[in-house]
C-alpha cells in the first residue's frame, strides 16, 4: 500500500507540474490564460514592486534550498526516498501558482514591437526557449527530472540508481541549454513592460546563482567528470564551431 500511495502521489505531483508549466508558457506570453503577467488592474507601483519581488523571492529559496544535498538528506529522514524529487516538483509547482495567482502588474512599456516581421521574430523565439526547454529535459531523462522514474521503481520494489553522467545533444556546446531555453522565454517578448522585466532581471539573477550552485553539487556528485566538462563547454553561448567534448564524456 505505501509502495502504490507513494506512486499515486508521484503521478499527482508530475500532473501539478504539467499543468503548470503549460500555464507558465501563457503566463510569460500573455496568451490564452486568464491571468497573465501584464493583465489585471494596476495598483501603487511600490506596493506592486514589493509583492512581486516576495513572490520571486519565495520561489528561488524553495527552488535552490531544496535542491541542495544537505537538504535532501534531511527530508528522507521524514518522507520515501522515492518520493523527495516529487515533493520537490510539487512545491515548486505550488510556489509558481501562488506567483501567478497573486502577481500584480505594474504598467509602464520598456518596448513595443510592432513591426510583423520583428513580432514574429520575438515570437519565435519565445517559443523557441520554451521548445528548448521541454525537449533538453528529455535528453537528461524527463522522467528522473520530475520524479516519476523514482516512483515508479518504487512501486515495482526496485532499487534506484542515479543517472551516469552523459552529453547528449546541446550538451556536447553548452552547459545548461536548459537554463539558456529559459532566458529565451523570459526575455523574447514584442512588449516588454516594467512587470515584466523586472521578472525577466529576477530570474536572469536567479539562473545565474543557480548556475553555480548546481555545478557545485555536480562536481560533487560527478568528480572529475564534471570538472573535465566544464573546463571543455561553454556555460550558456554554445560553442557552434564542433563538438568541444571528448569521447570520454559522450
Amino acid at each position: 500500500m505505501k509502495r502504490i500511495l507513494v506512486f499515486t502521489y508521484g503521478i499527482i505531483s508530475y500532473a501539478i507540474f504539467f499543468a503548470t508549466f503549460l500555464y507558465a508558457c501563457g503566463f510569460i506570453g500573455n496568451i490564452f490564460v486568464p491571468k497573465s503577467i501584464d493583465s489585471g488592474a494596476e495598483g501603487p507601483l511600490g506596493q506592486a514592486l514589493l509583492i512581486n519581488a516576495a513572490l520571486l523571492g519565495l520561489f528561488a529559496v524553495q527552488h535552490s534550498v531544496m535542491a541542495r544535498q544537505g537538504f535532501k538528506k534531511l527530508l528522507t529522514k521524514v518522507i520515501p526516498q522515492a518520493a523527495e524529487r516529487s515533493t520537490y516538483v510539487l512545491l515548486s509547482s505550488l510556489c509558481l501558482i501562488l506567483l501567478f495567482s497573486q502577481w500584480q502588474p505594474m504598467g509602464g512599456v520598456i518596448w513595443d514591437v510592432q513591426n510583423p516581421a520583428g513580432r514574429t521574430v520575438l515570437y519565435s523565439l519565445f517559443a523557441f526557449g520554451w521548445l528548448l526547454v521541454l525537449v533538453t529535459t528529455f535528453l537528461i531523462n524527463h522522467f528522473d527530472l520530475f520524479g516519476l522514474r523514482q516512483v515508479w521503481l518504487y512501486l515495482r520494489g526496485k532499487e534506484y540508481k542515479k543517472l551516469v553522467f552523459v552529453t547528449p545533444g546541446p550538451y556536447k556546446h553548452i552547459r545548461h541549454p536548459l537554463y539558456l531555453g529559459w532566458l529565451f522565454s523570459f526575455w523574447a517578448t514584442p512588449t516588454m513592460t516594467a512587470a515584466h522585466l523586472v521578472f525577466a532581471i529576477a530570474t536572469t539573477a536567479y539562473i545565474l546563482i543557480a548556475i553555480r550552485l548546481e555545478e557545485r553539487d555536480l562536481m560533487d556528485i560527478h568528480g572529475e567528470a564534471y570538472k573535465n566538462y566544464r573546463r571543455q563547454v561553454p556555460m550558456l553561448i554554445p560553442n557552434l564551431t564542433g563538438s568541444t567534448v571528448s569521447p570520454a564524456m559522450e
